[in-house]
């Protein structure tokens, strides 16, 4: 067998290099306009939910609890059991349903908008810019030997950076274990050992993907990029270049008549380059390295505002616009096709539906469980008799009194304590005892139901169960 050795590449400037060029670092140059605006509009109101909702209180209890341990989930006046599952299974069939829908409208609105890793590293290099500065200043200051001014900018920010990502973790956490009590433990550093796994691992996730691996996490590890061309259609709104009026490209001065010069309108300033977070050029038309944040739209046209050129050159548009010279209303039009419409009516309808069972929820959840120890024994008086335990939660803010029925076989009656007490969001194990009269049934098993309500009526669960009658 031949064995074929490896040979470095030759680069252009004749020095030897391996098979994989190593990744170069992006630095995004600021942006401001339009959707700029929005990002950091939505940068403020996700993180202003997610740092404030821990801290607001329900009465007597956190807005917004995971309690694990008590397996009861608080979301504001909702308390929800493991039995109530389903809700969180409808919730993510609608964001995904959500996400195709906005993807097939607008391509990755999401991912250049609202998802975390697009919104820690806007964070992040908020403060990159306050310590380093704009794209110039860090590209200088990084290619410049260490230096005690450099030390003290790389420190400063990284500890930015890592108290701000301790504070992520940390909240992240106060969704789980109640906020205030984490806070008192914060202070003594009694924090539990899965409390202290917890938060510190959310905050390394957090320092190392916004702060390090930035584009990285969009172009190599999201999976969402991979399988977005197979919701993307030609009507599809997506950031694009328009080739027909851009090229060909080249400098000129403001006087200067473009068409004098063969010119199109795109002057080759390479800021569209510049400020894209994952440092695509999107004039090479579409990638799916793009998120679609439209920071290229907001820079190029500022540069044809200086131009005195119409804007637009870049911009939110579809395939079919861009080529077939489509203005703003037969965009709109597009935007309500068949597949549009199947993923508009079936979210609607899970939202509705789900909008619906969560108002009818009925605050009572009852376990039925039989005594296996004596399935049926004669008991006092001639009666048979079967022993049931009863698991009952009580999922309301308030103490709430029960009472237990059973039907279902003739002279069936509960011989022990019909009613009961259950405290606020609790659960309470109640063992049952049914007795009928010896000979009123036959030998077998035998179908019956159990009634736990209010005595108002106000709340009532039918469950169902087998009374045994021994041969």
């Amino acid at each position: 067998m031949k064995v074929i050795p490896i040979v470095p590449v030759q680069s252009e400037e004749g020095e030897g290099r391996g098979l994989y060029e190593a990744e170069k670092k992006i630095y995004p140059r600021a942006v401001t306009g339009l959707y700029a605006r929005w990002r950091w509009g939505i940068v403020l109101l996700t993180q202003l939910a997610f740092y404030g909702l821990p801290w607001v209180q329900w009465g007597e209890r956190q807005a917004v609890l995971f309690d694990l341990a008590a397996r009861r989930f608080y979301i504001f006046g909702y308390v929800l059991y493991p039995q109530d599952f389903i809700y969180l299974t409808g919730l993510l069939v609608i964001s995904a349903l959500s996400l195709f829908l906005f993807t097939a409208v607008a391509g990755r609105l999401w991912c250049g908008f609202a998802c975390p890793q697009t919104v820690y590293t806007e964070i992040f290099l908020w403060i990159e810019r306050r310590v380093e500065g704009d794209r110039a200043a860090r590209m200088r200051l990084d290619a410049a030997p260490l230096s005690l001014q450099k030390a003290g900018k790389k420190v400063l920010k990284h500890g930015i950076w890592v108290v701000l990502a301790l504070w992520t973790g940390f909240t992240f956490v106060g969704y789980f274990t109640p906020i205030q009590v984490l806070w008192a433990e914060a202070f003594t550093l009694s924090f539990g050992p899965w409390e202290w796994f917890w938060v510190n691992f959310y905050a390394l996730a957090t320092y190392g993907n916004a702060g390090w691996m930035r584009e990285q996490v969009c172009k190599y590890m999201c999976p969402y990029a991979r399988f977005q061309s197979a919701m993307f259609d030609r009507d599809t709104l997506i950031v694009s270049y328009d080739t027909a009026r851009g090229d060909p490209r080249g400098s000129r001065s403001r006087k200067a008549n473009p068409a004098d010069l063969g010119l199109g309108a795109c002057v080759d300033c390479n800021l569209c380059v510049h400020v894209c977070p994952t440092g695509i050029d999107i004039r090479n038309g579409l990638q799916y390295e793009c998120i679609g944040c439209g920071g290229c739209v907001d820079v190029c046209n500022t540069v044809m505002d200086r131009m005195n050129y119409p804007r637009g050159l870049i911009r939110f548009t579809t395939q079919n616009a861009v080529k077939k010279g489509w203005q703003r209303p037969d965009i709109v039009r597009r935007v309500f096709r068949p597949r549009v419409l199947v993923y508009g009516a079936i979210l609607s309808a899970l939202v509705v539906g789900l909008a619906i069972s969560l108002v009818m929820r009925t605050p009572l959840k009852v376990d039925v469980v039989r005594d296996r120890a004596a399935l049926s024994r004669i008991v006092a008086g001639g009666k048979l008799e079967n022993v049931y335990r009863l698991q009952v939660m009580n999922a309301t803010e308030q103490p709430q009194r029960y009472r237990i029925d059973a039907t279902g076989l003739v002279g069936l009656s509960v011989a022990s304590e019909p009613e009961f007490e259950v405290g606020p969001a609790e659960s309470r194990w109640v063992a049952v005892r049914l007795q009928v009269p010896y000979g009123a049934a036959k030998p077998g098993s035998h179908p019956i139901h159990f009634d736990i309500g209010t005595p108002g009526g106000d709340m009532h669960v039918r469950e169902k169960s087998v009374f045994v009658v021994p041969r």
